[in-house]
């Protein structure tokens, strides 16, 4: 069987994810990344043996002074790949959309884009079938992908009601000094309800939530407090034992001594996982509980991994490589690691 030609625009903090997790799958593989200025991550694709290219002509010559050879420009670039996964900065990735559909290049973007850019947003477990043979979709944000994987079980089993969601967000990713909140707490944004509940419903259009965010002065993690009504009644344990069967769901407790986001990366170190990720969302076992008849329970969600294979999925689908979803969930986590 012949590979997927995946070109990553953008190698960062997700783009140089994709790429490690592209690489480990046997369906797929990297022909190039991009980026548009000689840093360390420039360095580390060569490392890992990637094509590298610039993003236009005019950044080539700051790659040669830098000592680092580049096989070209992303327009070149495109003409190899049959998909082009685009990790640049949020708003950025939209500008090269009539790039790739120029090049005719199958193409996702990230969930700092709007819906409306691909047509299309992705989570691997609620509309895989949905994604294959599509040229354009857009894998939603790591907050949305935390919540869906949430979700979606939970209204295919009891349905949901109401849900009510207060996600407390990390002020900037760990490698990130210029942003971020400084011994403060940030409502954001202020004004109620947040845009996570309108973009789950880009996935799940009929499920009923509203949500609120504030920033606080961490980097490691985004928490989520999760407060649903169900329409079937229920107790606690069938709760656990619903995510106990899904493929991106790992529980912790207290009485592990994971009483914090700090505690579940120490977990993530001790697990092996390169760069510390936690690609799983994390739910405090203990935590889940029903109170006057409503679900409640603490998740967190590791912002910079969590969409990566999620990313791995959308390509499996839209490459028409594998059409059963559960199959490519499956090949993808043990590709990766995930679940054990």
């Amino acid at each position: 069987m012949s590979k997927a030609k995946i070109a990553i625009n953008g190698y960062g903090t997700i783009g140089k994810r994709v790429g490690d997790a592209v690489s480990a799958q046997d369906d797929m593989e990297i022909v190039g990344v991009v980026k548009t200025r000689p840093s360390f991550e420039a360095k580390l694709a060569v490392d890992r043996s990637f094509d590298l290219y610039a993003s236009t002509s005019d950044k080539i010559e700051a790659f040669s002074k830098a000592g680092i050879e580049v096989s070209g420009t992303l327009d070149e670039l495109l003409g190899k790949a049959d998909l082009v996964v685009d990790c640049t900065p949020g708003k950025v990735g939209a500008t090269y959309k009539d790039l790739y559909v120029k090049h005719g290049v199958k193409a996702i973007w990230q969930g700092g884009e709007d819906h409306e850019l691909a047509g299309f947003s992705f989570n691997s477990e609620a509309n895989y079938d949905d994604a294959i043979g599509r040229d354009l979709t857009r894998v939603v944000s790591c907050n949305t992908t935390g919540l869906t994987r949430a979700l979606y079980p939970l209204d295919k089993e009891f349905g949901v009601k109401k849900s009510r969601v207060t996600l407390m967000r990390r002020g900037a990713d760990p490698g990130n000094i210029k942003s971020g909140p400084i011994n403060a707490i940030v409502p954001n944004p202020i004004s109620l309800p947040s845009h996570h509940g309108p973009d789950l419903n880009s996935i799940l259009p009929h499920l009923e939530i509203a949500t609120v965010a504030v920033k606080l002065s961490t980097t490691i993690m985004h928490f989520h407090a999760l407060n649903v009504e169900l329409e079937k009644d229920f107790e606690p344990q069938d709760i656990i034992d619903l995510y106990a069967g899904r493929p991106r769901i790992r529980f912790v407790s207290g009485e592990d001594n994971i009483n914090s986001t700090a505690e579940v990366m120490e977990l993530a170190r001790d697990l092996g996982r390169s760069r510390s990720d936690m690609f799983e969302n994390v739910m405090w076992k203990d935590s889940i509980s029903k109170y006057h008849g409503e679900l409640y329970f603490f998740q967190a969600i590791h912002q910079e991994s969590d969409v990566v294979p999620e990313n791995v999925d959308a390509i499996r689908a839209m490459c028409e490589l594998e059409s059963d979803g559960a199959k490519s969930i499956a090949s993808t986590n043990k590709a990766m690691g995930i679940g054990i």
